[in-house]
């Protein structure tokens, strides 16, 4: 049997279709945040001129002319020292505190003459500024201030955040815990107020699932099999940690990353939860598993990464199946936890839960065997982006078809077909060759190949190995791209 790559695929992941229990209302937990500050040092000491006493005029007396003395520079005190060093002094001017080079000082002018009316020895004072005038002027400007953050705000409420990409709509991604965190109770307490059961209902059939809050507009990432059903005149309502019930619309959807996006009305007063990396797992690391199990909500259960890339489609092959590079874990995870956040000890979100393996037979729907996978947070970065910008998501294809039977697993992927005017057809690949490795990474079969193929974005080069007549030989092929 053959699969296209550059085909959709359907995911067939279980998924709970039990009615959901009534959620029960918890508190949530409010989010702090630390502000640092800094101070600067102290400022430089300023000197200050002493005034010439001035006395009654007196006749001058006649001198003898005497010997002319060289000019000397005044002696300045040094300024304190500072926290920041002074600027370097452009070519052609002098700091304040320097005199020019090769040239004595200036003889100071002669003091003016007092003006006539004014007492000896004083200098005019300016006319004061009147005492009403400094409140005024803190009136008016916290008047501005006011005016010009109700019209911001104002301004940031027109904008419709959902055309800007992930980047614009107040996604987290600082750690919330500490580095060292072991507290499975710390990691509970942070995500499971941005963590929400989903309910689809919509030709005929209705189920749950789970999500957590994308960002600060209301967005919620969920798997594309949990809505599905209710993506064409359905409905979606999403259930809050405090048990509060809002009405949801999918904005888009992979069915090939098996992940879609959720606008949630009202909702902008949800926590976000931290954004992290998978790339920073390592096999062995703490994670946590979030979500509604058999319509449980705000169930958390714990375990280790079991492996990193795994490359799992979540149907069968006779199905359209999507195909992702998962994060393996022993957390348990259950019908009904598809589309909840799969979180590291330090408080973000690795991965979404989307699919467990069974032993198959009467066991296929028993659940959790300790062997479940989650999509990894960069792809879901990537989809939700574009969903986000144009509302729709893009996977990147080479235009061929592999054969994903069992034929040749662990010798590599066997091209079935090479499609005309393709990428692939352009860059030399041929029927019946066998690809190796992709961009230096060891491919075993064509399930391999297809989630290889899809941890890169359309438009990139991508370089193949690939074994023709008992011979190796290097390809590199520009990455096409397909709605899906």
């Amino acid at each position: 049997m053959s699969q296209d790559p550059t085909a959709s695929h359907e995911p067939s992941s279980p998924s709970s279709d039990q009615p959901a229990e009534p959620p029960r209302a918890e508190e949530p937990v409010s989010e702090l945040s630390a502000e640092h500050g800094s101070e600067l040092g102290a400022e430089p000491a300023s000197e200050r001129a002493s005034e010439p006493s001035v006395g009654p005029a007196a006749e001058p007396a006649a001198e003898p002319a005497a010997e002319p003395v060289e000019a000397q520079a005044p002696v300045r005190e040094q300024p304190t020292e500072v926290t920041r060093p002074l600027p370097p002094v452009p070519a052609g001017q002098y700091a304040a505190h320097q005199a020019p080079p090769f040239f004595p000082p200036a003889t100071p002018p002669a003091p003016a003459p007092p003006s006539p009316g004014a007492p000896v020895g004083t200098h005019a004072k300016r006319p004061a500024v009147p005492a009403w005038t400094w409140p005024a002027i803190a009136a008016t400007s916290l008047v501005l201030g006011l005016l010009g953050g109700v019209l911001g705000a104002g301004i940031q409420d027109r904008i419709d955040t959902s055309s800007l990409g992930l980047g614009s709509s107040g996604t987290r991604t600082a750690p919330p815990l500490a580095k060292d965190n072991q507290s499975i109770a710390a990691v509970a307490d942070e995500l499971l107020p941005s963590t929400v059961q989903v309910l689809a209902s919509g030709n005929g059939a209705a189920g749950t699932g789970s999500g957590f809050v994308l960002d600060r507009a209301g967005h919620v990432v969920t798997n594309n099999h949990v809505v599905t059903g209710a993506a064409d005149g359905g409905t979606v309502e999403v259930v809050a940690a405090n048990g509060r019930v809002y009405d949801a619309e999918v904005i888009g959807r992979s069915r090939v990353y098996d992940l879609a996006v959720l606008k949630v009305a009202g909702a902008k007063e949800l926590r976000p939860a931290s954004l992290g990396a998978s790339d920073d797992l390592l096999v062995g690391d703490g994670v946590v598993a979030f979500g509604a199990p058999l319509g449980l909500s705000q169930t958390v259960t714990a375990g280790i990464v079991s492996a990193k890339n795994r490359p799992v489609t979540t149907g069968s092959s006779s199905d359209e199946s999507s195909f992702i590079n998962a994060v393996q874990t022993d957390a348990a995870i259950n019908p009904g936890n598809s589309g909840g956040p799969l979180v590291d000890l330090q408080g973000r979100v690795v991965g979404v839960n989307t699919a467990i393996a069974t032993t198959g037979g009467v066991l296929a729907e028993a659940g959790n065997i300790g062997v479940g996978f989650a999509i990894p947070i960069e792809q879901v970065k990537v989809t939700a982006d574009q969903i986000l910008r144009t509302g729709e998501a893009r996977y990147p294809v080479i235009g061929a078809r592999v054969d994903t039977s069992d034929a040749q697993k662990g010798n590599g992927a066997v091209i079935d077909e090479v499609l005309a005017n393709s990428p692939a057809q352009s860059a030399g690949l041929e029927d019946d060759d066998l690809v190796l490795a992709v961009d230096g990474v060891r491919v075993t079969d064509g399930i391999a190949l297809i989630v290889r193929i899809r941890t890169f974005q359309p438009g990139d080069e991508v370089e193949f190995t690939v074994r023709r007549d008992g011979k190796e030989r290097t390809l590199r092929i520009t990455l096409g791209s397909e709605v899906g």
